[in-house]
């Protein structure tokens, strides 16, 4: 009964330990070539219009921005509503870019991808770029 105690303890104590280092490592944003974006769809959550990023050097600006920048998980965003620009990337062959393919900006260092708020740890979002290419 005992070693069964133990043993139910240590696997909870790795189980937890896994969880909290998961929860606490930086995550790259994204890894995409510029190249292969096709569009990029930024809905502004005040006004509710939305904005079709088409022309290359835009697409290149925001991308290699994004590409630079590594998150981690600040806390859950469950029960959260209101935003304001949410990102959609899509790309040539079709395909949705990934993970991180549809997430909310909130600020120059704040994300939201349900079901976590994350913090911008290494690089910056171009909020305002972004801002004003969506007025």
């Amino acid at each position: 009964m005992k070693r069964k105690t133990i043993l139910v303890s240590s696997v909870a104590a790795i189980l937890l330990a896994g969880i909290f280092i998961w929860y606490t490592l930086p995550v790259d944003l994204m890894d995409l070539d510029h190249k292969e974006v096709l569009e990029i769809v930024v809905f502004n959550g005040s006004s509710g219009n939305a904005t079709h990023i088409t022309d290359k050097e835009q697409i290149q600006h925001i991308i290699d921005d994004l590409n630079d920048v590594k998150i981690k998980r600040t806390r859950p965003s469950m029960g959260y509503s209101g935003y304001g620009y949410k990102l959609s990337v899509y790309l040539y062959d079709g395909n949705e870019a990934g993970d991180w393919n549809n997430f909310i900006i909130n600020s120059e260092d704040t994300i939201r991808k349900d079901p976590f708020f994350y913090s911008v740890i290494k690089g910056y979002i171009d909020y305002n770029y972004i801002e004003n290419i969506a007025e």
